[in-house]
This record gives C-alpha cells, structure tokens and sequence, in this order.
C-alpha cells in the first residue's frame, strides 16, 4: 500500500455502508470523503458473485480438510456445499459456524441410523444447521441493529411473510427506481445479514422497462424447524432458474412510508 494513501476496508459484518456515516457536510466537514480522502476495497462477498463466494468459502473448508488428509468430497455432498454457500451468505464466519453444526446434525444422524441420504454432510444436514442457526443471528441483530429495532423487526416480518405467502419462493424482487423508508430498511436488512442480495439486475417480460433486483431471503428462516415444503428455492445462480427469477409474483411493492 503506498504511504499517504489511505483505504477503508468494508468487512464482511453486520456494520456496512447503509449503517455507517463516513462524512458530513459542514463547516468545517466533518469525517471521511471517499473517493477525495480515501479508497474503498470492498471485501465483502454477496451471494450477487455466488461463483466466486462458492470457490473462496470452499478453498477455507479444502485447507481445513488438507490439514487431516481429506478432500471435500469425502464428507460433504457438492448439494451440501452450495447450500452452505446459500446459508452464510458468503460470510466467512457463517459459512464456518454453520458447517461446525451440520457435521454435529449429520453425525447425529448417523449415530441414528438415518443414512438412506448417505454419511456425508448433505443439503439437508445443513437446512437443520441453518435453522438451529437462528438464534445466532437474532443475537446479531440486536447488537447491530439501529434505534428503530422493532420497526425493522416489524418491516422484516413482512418481507418473510411476502416471501413465505405470496411469492412462496426464497426471493423476492425490487424496483431498482424504487425509494423509501422500505427501500432502506431493506439494504439495512441486507447489512444485518438477514436478507441477501442475489441479483442486481433482472427483467420481468409483464414490466417492460423495468430493472429489478432480486434479494433472497435468509436460509434460517424457511429450513429446518420452518421448514415450508411448498416454498420455491430459487437456484439464482443458475442459467436454469432464469425464467424462475423473473416471476412477476416475485415484485415487492413498498409502501408509501
């Protein structure tokens, strides 16, 4: 890094930019302009560059395995994985987390004689894992979130129940013109890993014109104990699951706030 030049690295955290003030206008102004007084490198990974977050966060899993003589496919499925993937949201921290758990559930499992899925770590396993999650991420958000916590919580309820009910699919879609009291409780959802951003631009052939974003919503709450058999699990990644993201049924409208 050259001396004099200083950057600001977004972390993969709760705390990122829609809850962060780097700069205000004043006089004199007062903290951080980017772009004037410093550079940004995001580190962040979302589930947008799922690729990529897939091969970070399974190189993290291959040297663990190394270190004890083993490969991935040794004890965990390539379904398991990507559901892994989809259940941390590309955080490291829950990738790892979430991984501790399934080996317990799958161990478990095994101990029990349930094995017509197999002895490796499966999309199932790791459904349980991310719902036995929770918990974790509700502790987050307390900590995390901001003043007006149980209007977000309030807001996030109604998302779920949008994506659960109507949509019945584990994403839903965004105007990107959209603006807002919602819209912004909606990136604060995303910083507090609650919601993920999947996609940053889709059509819909019924809204011509329009560009939409699609958002997932977080794996703990449609996988094990809510488990909801008639949900859609939307493969966004995925050049199969093209039309199934560009449902008009998918558009969330925001209120008026």
């Amino acid at each position: 890094m050259p001396l004099g030049i200083p950057f600001r690295f977004k972390e993969a955290s709760s705390r990122s930019r829609h809850r962060s003030d780097w700069y205000r206008h004043g006089n004199p102004p007062l903290g951080l302009k980017l772009g004037d007084d410093a550079d940004e490198i995001d580190l962040d990974l979302t589930l947008e560059k799922y690729v990529l977050a897939k091969h970070f966060l399974s190189s993290i899993l291959e040297n663990l395995a190394k270190t004890k003589g083993l490969k991935l496919g040794d004890f965990i499925t390539d379904g398991g994985r990507d559901r892994l993937v989809l259940a941390s949201g590309g955080v490291a921290r829950d990738f790892l987390a979430i991984f501790r758990r399934s080996i317990d559930v799958a161990r478990q499992r095994v101990m029990e004689k349930k094995t017509a899925r197999g002895e490796k770590i499966g999309t199932e396993d790791v459904n349980i894992a991310a719902g036995e999650y929770e918990p974790s991420k509700k502790e987050d958000f307390k900590r995390d979130a901001s003043e007006d916590r149980d209007k977000l919580i309030d807001f996030f309820n109604k998302i779920r129940d949008f994506c659960l009910t109507k949509a019945i699919a584990n994403c839903f879609l965004l105007d990107k013109d959209a603006e807002g009291a919602e819209v912004q409780m909606i990136h604060e959802l995303v910083d507090l890993k609650l919601l993920h951003f999947a996609r940053a631009r889709v059509t819909v052939s019924k809204r011509v014109g329009k560009i939409f974003e699609a958002y997932m919503l977080d794996l703990s709450q449609y996988a094990g104990a809510r488990k909801k058999r008639d949900l859609e699990s939307i493969e966004f990644w995925r050049s199969e699951s093209e039309e199934a993201i560009r449902r008009v049924g998918l558009i969330y409208t925001p209120s008026n706030l």
